[in-house]
């Protein structure tokens, strides 16, 4: 090995000492930030009636117009994601039968708890056929920036039929003071605010969710909107 190839892999292994010393460093002093959604201690329950977390997101039970009940989380993701996540989930039904389900994703310590959503869309069988940015002003003044995605997908049912499903889908992340709907946005400014000031920010991932019909498309993501603007300033903290 050449002088000069020697002090690169020197050089490199410096490196990685250095950036894996100062990871280690970060982990070892953080500070976990306080989170930008409400969280209220009303019990978890999973698929079974049976208690998953003593706390769980704070979602409006009363949105007018939309009557609405808990719904539990599946052991599949509760096992699936860290033991520090916190989550809230509820569907809200409208006199003429449209559904929106809104769930929200607290991280704890551990920052594996939210994943990029186009993943978990198509993980679910979906193709995304819209993927737009949008802007949304709460009935309190306050501007959302969200992502509208509009999935579609075919599923097998009784007798091997084949069932269709479109769905809208609007998301946001948010954190003690600051809303992005970029999930490259989120992590940049979640590694840098540590390297800042040691605190690790608190994000929860917020979705909302309705089924639509073959062209009406743009009235269920109305509709959504809508939901959301009455909705957000009860469960986000200002």
């Amino acid at each position: 090995m050449t002088r000069e190839k020697q002090i690169v892999v020197a050089a490199t292994v410096l490196l990685i000492a250095m950036t894996a010393g100062a990871l280690g460093y970060l982990k070892r002093h953080q500070k976990l930030g306080e989170p930008g959604v409400k969280v209220v201690p009303v019990p978890l329950l999973d698929e079974n009636g049976e208690q998953a977390a003593d706390q769980t997101v704070f979602l409006p039970p009363d949105v007018d117009g939309y009557r609405s009940e808990a719904l539990p989380m599946q052991r599949l993701v509760l096992n699936e994601l860290p033991a520090d996540t916190t989550y809230g989930q509820r569907e809200y039904h409208a006199s003429d039968g449209f559904r929106i389900r809104i769930s929200a994703v607290l991280m704890g310590a551990d920052r594996t708890s939210i994943h990029q959503p186009q993943y978990c869309v198509t993980g679910l069988g979906y193709r995304i056929e819209r993927d737009e940015a949008d802007t949304i002003k709460l009935v309190n003044g306050k501007e959302v920036p969200v992502r509208k995605m509009l999935a579609r997908g075919e599923f097998r049912g009784p007798g091997d039929t084949i069932i269709e499903r479109n769905q809208v889908l609007v998301y946001w992340f948010v954190t003690n003071g600051s809303l992005t709907a970029d999930h490259e946005e989120r992590m940049w400014q979640q590694a840098v605010n540590q390297l800042k000031t040691g605190v690790l920010q608190r994000w929860a991932y917020v979705t909302c969710v309705a089924g639509c019909e073959e062209g009406k498309e743009d009235e269920a993501f109305a509709r959504v909107l809508e939901f959301i603007r009455q909705s957000a300033p009860e469960f986000l903290i200002p």
